[in-house]
């Protein structure tokens, strides 16, 4: 993979605004911007320092496409490892294009989808971990997302591989070296400490690999599936839960036929709210569809909020709704499950509180808003977000926390041959192959289908 040529491309988004930025970058940056940039002080770009900004004209010929600020970064010091230069013009999207085939014409190449950032790793201003990072950090829409991605752009989880890694390193390259002197029957890695280097290992992959099941809520948000029968106030809820209309309200039962959803920041964490068909028993063929649905949000979802109408409830219907708790329990029992009373502002409480003596619940009022910040607070509680809180590594990326499960499967081969006693070439396959997973995840070791594959979901310019 060669990347020798010079790129440019619009590294703010597209359409009209304010200003627009272009990034140049590549060996002939400097001179193709050079020969294109009048200054209003009759300055040389390719003279000027490092990280200094340049007031002038972006001409073509004697035509003056737009007054302009260029940016120059001379390499080794800049994003990608090459000289950059960065244009900011207006932003109109004739002057961004205009400049944009200006620059092509005069040898610039458009650039692909994350080249930039392709060029920084190839050129060793980050790894790997840290390149698709910054795609995370991009696409961050809650404050625990752009946490973990700014912890993770930073080097915390690349550092943290890489030492264990080097470690490792350090102890295969002894047992490749006793491999040249079996005849003799020597140990150069004192095996006790291998040992324990290996437990360390595995009790930090254990950690990571756990982590991901939070990682992946704070990319993804938690789904929660709001279940129950018609009219218990679903829709009501998701309303009151959004703090606008989102679905459609109706004293009429069965009034939602379809998944409603959207999402809401709590405390900085994405919540991914399902309103759902009310379960009953029904003739009407788009309802039962509509029911079969909220079966298979339930299934997907990480918490099932179950919603009764807590008017409704009395001693002849207690049976009925003890079993529907204690079925939707079984059914799901990996799920976080949480009971929720509606319509309390029109409830016989002690009914209530005999009726779910058995059971955790808390009443709201969906409709004054009662209790609704009380079940935003529960529901974080159901999240364990304590490693966000305390700055620890969390896995997001899905190629990671493969690349870890294979790892900590190969050192748990090599804890398993030094119990056996197994023969130091034996040995060493299984430390290759954990070394070899460690270096898929910084980079160390790559290759073009996986870094096509990376960098393909990048956005230009970046």
């Amino acid at each position: 993979m060669t990347h020798n040529d010079t790129i440019i491309a619009l590294a703010t988004a597209s359409g009209a605004g304010a200003i627009a930025v272009l990034r140049v970058s590549g060996a002939e940056a400097l001179s193709i911007s050079n020969s294109l940039f009048k200054s209003i002080h009759n300055k040389q770009l390719i003279d000027q320092p490092t990280h200094t900004v340049h007031l002038g004209h972006i001409i073509d010929g004697e035509r003056v496409l737009d007054e302009v600020l260029v940016s120059i970064f001379k390499n080794p010091q800049s994003y990608t490892g090459e000289d950059v230069v960065e244009i900011s013009c207006h932003g109109s999207s004739y002057i961004q294009q205009e400049i944009l085939q200006l620059f092509i014409r005069k040898g610039c190449r458009a650039a692909n989808a994350g080249e930039f950032t392709l060029r920084a790793f190839l050129n060793g201003k980050m790894d790997l971990s840290q390149a698709e990072a910054v795609a995370d950090l991009i696409a961050s829409d809650s404050a625990a997302a752009h946490q973990i991605a700014l912890q993770q752009m930073r080097g915390g989880f690349s550092s943290e591989i890489k030492n264990l890694r080097q470690e490792l390193l350090n102890f295969a390259s002894l047992i490749e070296l006793e491999l040249d002197f079996s005849e003799e029957d020597v140990e150069f890695a004192d095996r006790q400490q291998f040992e324990e280097l290996l437990e360390r290992i595995v009790k930090v992959l254990k950690y990571l690999i756990d982590s991901f099941s939070t990682g992946n809520v704070i990319k993804n948000g938690v789904p929660i599936a709001i279940v129950g029968a018609p009219n218990v106030g679903k829709s009501t809820l998701l309303n009151a839960l959004l703090n606008e209309e989102k679905a459609i309200v109706s004293t009429i039962a069965g009034t939602t036929r379809d998944a409603i959803e959207d999402e809401i920041s709590i405390e900085g964490i994405k919540f991914r709210f399902i309103d759902t068909a009310g379960i009953r028993q029904t003739n009407d063929t788009v309802e039962a569809i509509g029911i079969e649905k909220t079966f298979e949000k339930m299934a997907q979802s990480q918490v099932v909020l179950q919603l009764f109408d807590g008017s409704k409830i009395s001693d002849e219907t207690y049976s009925d709704i003890k079993n529907q708790i204690e079925q939707n329990l079984s059914q799901y029992p990996d799920k976080q499950q949480l009971i929720v009373v509606n319509k309390m502002d029109t409830s016989n409480l002690k009914t209530v509180e005999k009726c779910f003596e058995q059971f955790d619940y808390l009443m709201i009022s969906a409709k004054t808003g009662d209790g609704v910040e009380t079940l935003k607070k529960q529901l974080l509680g159901l999240v364990q977000m304590g490693k966000l809180h305390n700055n620890d590594t969390i896995i997001t990326n899905a190629r990671h926390y493969d690349a870890l499960r294979q790892a900590l499967d190969n050192i748990q081969k090599v804890q398993y041959g030094l119990q056996t006693r197994l023969s130091g070439d034996l040995l060493a396959i299984d430390i290759r192959e954990a070394l070899h997973h460690f270096g898929r995840i910084t980079g160390e070791i790559s290759t073009d289908d996986l870094l096509g594959n990376i960098f393909a979901n990048f956005c230009i310019g970046k």
